[in-house]
């Protein structure tokens, strides 16, 4: 089916390119590309027509996290209205971390916030040398909290704590490092690097490889109902905090917060 915030192509050997496609917001997740890329994910099945997925953004950068409308909409709403709205952005992290097909990130410019949840949910992500990283949430007041799981899946609890609660902006050297993503390349290598990682795919048994995935999940670190209904309600406590409010307050009103 088409969407208004993603351009979608699957070529013939079933190779589906997603790409993020609100460049005028620096493909910033807005409700209605939540809502999309969770729907593409669970239209995704093993031994389909798709064999992987590669996930990019239009633009300059990848994703720069949070839509600002979406920001917004949370200042007056309830508690309620925000766990339903964060419970949005974790089902689609989850449709996407759970995708029966190999998740392949694409990434450049810059990932921030979701920008980088979205870069731990795919099975390896590489980056032009050149994208900046960051969980910039703290600077706003809140935490990473619907984006915690898969972060720390993927980092491990000791190299998250370098970058999950300092907001601090990083290179994509120090992303590799860290997990974040598998390599950085020149720009120019981009393309080739993708092609490499797709190329191993094409070989091997779509039921299989959906299998093993799913083995790879049960194996690791627990990320089900429990734990994300905990993050929704850590980022509602947050929310109502002070903090927040004069997080968000500077941040819309381009001000550097006074915390006191």
């Amino acid at each position: 089916m088409p969407y208004d915030t993603l351009r979608i192509q699957t070529d013939p050997r079933g190779v589906t390119r997603v790409q993020l496609n609100l460049p005028d917001t620096r493909n910033a997740l807005s409700g209605q590309m939540i809502a999309e890329l969770t729907d593409f994910a669970r239209g995704i099945t093993a031994g389909g027509t798709t064999r992987v997925v590669v996930l990019g953004g239009a633009g300059k950068v990848f994703c720069a996290g949070g839509d600002l409308n979406w920001m917004k909409a949370q200042i007056d709403a309830d508690r309620a209205t925000r766990m339903a709205a964060a419970r949005e952005l974790a089902m689609m992290l989850r449709a996407l971390n759970e995708l029966p097909v190999p998740l392949i990130g694409k990434l450049h410019g810059g990932a921030y916030g979701g920008g980088i949840g979205l870069a731990c949910v795919c099975d390896v992500a590489v980056a032009d040398d050149r994208t900046t990283f960051g969980l910039t949430e703290t600077r706003l007041g809140l935490i990473p909290a619907t984006i915690g799981p898969y972060v720390l899946a993927r980092l491990g609890e000791g190299k998250a704590r370098r970058v999950f609660m300092s907001a601090r902006v990083f290179d994509a050297a120090e992303a590799a490092a860290l997990g974040v993503i598998a390599r950085a390349v020149p720009q120019a290598d981009l393309d080739a690097a993708i092609a490499a990682e797709i190329a191993p795919y094409l070989h091997t048994g779509p039921h299989a490889v959906a299998a093993s995935k799913a083995l790879a999940r049960a194996l690791g670190p627990v990320i089900d109902d429990a734990v994300i209904e905990a993050t929704i309600t850590r980022l509602a406590d947050t929310w109502e905090g002070d903090e927040a409010a004069l997080g968000i307050a500077a941040f819309l009103q381009k001000q550097p917060p006074d915390w006191g």
